[in-house]
């Protein structure tokens, strides 16, 4: 009776919570599909991959020669030192240009070691935005659960608005038949106005948690949005916070990630001692002049940059023998950035443990506690009919009624928590055991 009445209620809500007659239902797992698209967090985490992969690029780039030409053309004007080591006045002009290519033939494995490192960076941030995914939908699952348990309390509050103003009804009935004072009918109508507000304050939280909801979603739009509700009630074996938390330890995003910083360190590490090794280069260029001196018979311009043309080949080799000490620091940073990230692995770790023992504590907690209020709620609506009968017959006071009226509302209210309660705490444990 009860589950019937607050689907009937639930459905009368959606209509007069200011979201429109004719609203789009969003089921969760829509929601959860809308807020993963466009989560600010999740674009932020796509745009780090997305620098990820052009670190990647980068990284091979370095195995690439480099080629850079110039050319230069100059005027000179004044004295200058002749040939006969005299000075005189002339003016000279020269042009010259160049091309010149350098190949890494061994970067001390730097460039290598680079590239591992950041291909390792880019599955670390892969796994950055697939744990930012996770975090949202654990979001909006919160989010969406506590706006159809703020509905749920908005239906009881109809239904225990509606008792109180029955009880006003029976009262001015009775006063007028002269057989209750009419105080008995001030204390009805001070109830009624109790029940008034409290249904006020139950729609303004079920507004502000739909507010929290769109919010969440990053809903430009909020006309017309509203949402169906999650039937999850059954009494389906709960499987073990150890076996959860074993599962969790191998497909949980936010711990792959964690590892991987952990994998990442090392290979920054790895980075830092290629600081030791020599490095060897290939290099070669083209290079041609042209000079003219004022006063004097030039050679022709096509002459002198055939006669002046040039070519060289050559190796470079550079063996660091004392850098400050710069390599050596360099290790020890990175040692310790290691250390920092299994730290923050550890503490990931030891969260998820809790999380998932308190998630398992309170799901069954929750589960044991609805299945109570069922019952609960069924003897205090049979104790609340009897004494409704008797109190039209003149067997008991309005203070007994409203007690029993009361019971049977905190009753109802009791199971709307432990309804919801398990159904949050369910849905955590079965997120962290995919």
């Amino acid at each position: 009776m009860y589950t019937s009445f607050l689907r009937n209620s639930v459905t009368a809500i959606s209509l007069a919570v200011s979201l429109g007659a004719a609203a789009t239902s969003w089921s969760l797992d829509s929601c959860i599909a809308y807020a993963v698209d466009h989560n600010v967090d999740v674009r932020s985490a796509l745009l780090e991959r997305y620098k990820g992969d052009l670190s990647v690029t980068e990284a091979k780039d370095r195995f690439l020669p480099t080629v850079s030409a110039n050319a230069a053309q100059n005027w000179d004007f004044g004295r200058g030192l002749t040939s006969d080591n005299t000075y005189a006045n002339r003016n000279t002009s020269s042009f010259g240009w160049n091309a010149q290519l350098s190949l890494p033939i061994f970067q001390g494995l730097s460039a290598l070691r680079q590239l591992r490192q950041a291909q390792a960076s880019l599955a670390a941030l892969n796994l950055g935005v697939d744990a930012a995914r996770d975090q949202v939908t654990l979001s909006v699952m919160a989010y969406y659960l506590q706006a159809l348990y703020n509905r749920e309390l908005v239906a009881v509050a109809e239904e225990e608005l509606r008792l109180s103003s029955v009880q006003l009804e029976r009262q001015n009935t009775l006063l007028e038949a002269g057989k209750v004072p009419e105080v008995d009918v001030l204390q009805a109508k001070a109830q009624v106005a109790t029940n008034e507000v409290r249904l006020v304050n139950a729609r303004n939280d079920y507004e502000l948690a739909m507010i929290d909801l769109t919010r969440a979603l990053e809903l430009e739009d909020t006309a017309g949005f509203d949402i169906t509700p999650v039937d999850e009630t059954d009494e389906a074996v709960l499987p073990t916070s150890d076996s959860v938390y074993a599962r969790a330890l191998e497909n949980n995003n936010s711990i792959l990630a964690s590892r991987a910083q952990v994998g990442l360190a090392d290979h920054a590490i790895s980075v830092a001692k290629t600081g030791y090794f020599p490095r060897v280069y290939f290099n070669s260029g083209l290079s041609s002049n042209y000079y003219t001196l004022s006063g004097m018979e030039n050679i022709s311009f096509g002459r002198q940059m055939r006669e002046n043309f040039a070519k060289t080949l050559g190796f470079t080799v550079s063996v660091p023998i004392f850098d400050a000490f710069q390599t050596r620091n360099n290790i020890r940073q990175a040692r310790v950035r290691r250390i920092a990230a299994q730290i923050e692995l550890d503490r990931n770790e030891n969260d998820l443990l809790k999380t998932i023992r308190q998630a398992h504590s309170q799901a069954t907690g929750a589960q044991k506690k609805y299945e109570a209020s069922k019952t609960a709620v069924e003897a205090a609506k049979a104790a609340l009919d009897a004494m409704t009968e008797k109190y039209t017959y003149g067997k008991a006071n309005a203070t007994e009624w409203e007690q029993t009226r009361s019971t049977y509302i905190t009753t109802l209210s009791q199971q709307v928590q432990a309804k919801y309660e398990m159904i949050l705490r369910r849905r955590i444990l079965e997120f962290y055991n995919r």
